[in-house]
């Protein structure tokens, strides 16, 4: 089965409703949940979904996500292998490369954000939601 590494603004899209990308991100999701592709998030992106959530929605409706999410995703633990390559690459952005190299670790099929741009030097396959369902 192909996985796919969410990353944590397709998921706040739809814990959100943040319009217009909710659509496309609930569609990335129910593919996961329906069993069609195996879903992967960091805890990383846990920790950034839930101050976000919290801040919006507030801590009981938060932890509820975060236990949503846990029960749909399987969740990748940064460990200090994942850092030290961040640490060490081309990436601009630190927290992507944190992400990269989680999803690398699982060797996903995808990456699904909303921050291709980042993403530069990815080997693996960088996609909005949107793109990624029209390649489906």
């Amino acid at each position: 089965m192909k996985s796919i590494f969410i990353d944590s603004d397709v998921l706040l899209d739809i814990l959100l409703d943040r319009r217009p990308f909710y659509d496309w991100a609930m569609g990335v999701f129910l593919l996961v949940d329906e069993k069609k592709f195996l879903g992967y998030t960091s805890v990383h992106s846990l920790l950034n979904i839930h101050y976000l959530a919290k801040k919006r929605t507030g801590e009981k409706s938060a932890r509820s996500s975060i236990k949503l999410l846990t029960s749909k995703l399987k969740i990748i633990t940064e460990d200090i292998s994942i850092v030290d390559k961040a640490i060490e690459s081309d990436f601009s952005d630190f927290e992507d490369a944190v992400q990269y190299y989680a999803a690398m670790s699982v060797n996903a099929d995808f990456i699904v954000t909303r921050n291709i741009k980042d993403y530069k030097q990815s080997t693996i396959p960088v996609l909005t939601a949107e793109q990624f369902l029209r390649t489906l």
